[in-house]
């Protein structure tokens, strides 16, 4: 794993998803507005990620997505409203960056494990794409922090989920942007799902034969960009908090105990 790299200048800018329902009653139990601004030891969960871009030294601009609060305004440089859709906030985020050069580091503001040595190994090992997504082996996941529940898709050379990070070229965002609604819109469909996904790609998952590469291919057809995923050990990636038991083990790491 790579330390941060301070002798050459950023080459990246980031967005960070932070938005929320603000009827939450997960974030609405622990005295916030929305999840990203959940306090842990004292500090809103969306902090630790923030500072983990800064520490990198390897972004330029950062672009916050959501309600904000004092602690996080110095380490954002440019805020965006929270537009309600996932999709619609990403859209938001990388206009607020103007034409940014080269790709851009997507990031959800409840990773606060994310580090600094994290975010350059991952950008350090990012393959060529216009579509860069993450994947953490179970067993990477469940060595750094025993005792994580996480949702693990079954592949036929082990299990994975899908990490909280992703890289993008903004240039291609307008080009898979509809594709990737209709996929979303889908995924409470199977059948229409699964029309769209294709029985090359859903058989093979049913029977346990599903590889990366395979998901690759039939990903970039579907977006119409050059899809990679990136297999990394980095289990902060992929351990987002979404329930009490996250929060737990998150304070419980971030504190010491």
């Amino acid at each position: 794993m790579t330390s941060p790299d301070r002798s050459s200048p950023p080459q990246w800018n980031a967005v960070v998803l932070g938005g929320g329902d603000p009827g939450d009653p997960f974030a609405a139990a622990h005295g916030a507005s929305v999840k990203p601004l959940i306090p842990i030891a004292g500090q809103p969960m969306a902090l630790y990620v923030l500072r983990a871009l800064r520490d990198s030294e390897r972004i330029k601009e950062v672009a916050y997505v959501g309600p904000t609060v004092p602690e996080l305004e110095p380490l954002i440089d440019r805020h965006v409203a929270d537009r309600g859709q996932l999709l619609t906030n990403l859209e938001a985020g990388i206009s607020a960056l103007g034409e940014p050069q080269g790709r851009v580091l997507v990031v959800t503001a409840d990773i606060p494990l994310l580090t600094a040595t994290d975010i350059c190994s991952l950008l350090d090992s990012a393959p060529e794409g216009g579509l860069v997504y993450p994947v953490v082996r179970r067993e990477d996941c469940e060595k750094a922090f025993p005792g994580v529940q996480r949702t693990y898709a079954r592949l036929k050379d082990g299990r994975y989920t899908g990490g909280n990070v992703f890289l993008l070229e903004p240039a291609l965002l307008a080009r898979f942007l509809p594709q990737l609604r209709e996929i979303l819109a889908a995924r409470k469909n199977p059948l229409k799902l699964a029309a769209l996904i294709g029985p090359g790609i859903l058989l093979p998952f049913i029977l346990g034969r599903l590889t990366v590469p395979m998901l690759e291919r039939k990903i970039s057809d579907l977006l119409g960009v050059t899809a990679r995923a990136l297999v990394t050990p980095l289990a902060s990636v992929g351990t987002d908090v979404d329930k009490e038991s996250d929060l737990q083990l998150v304070c419980a790491r971030l504190t010491g105990r």
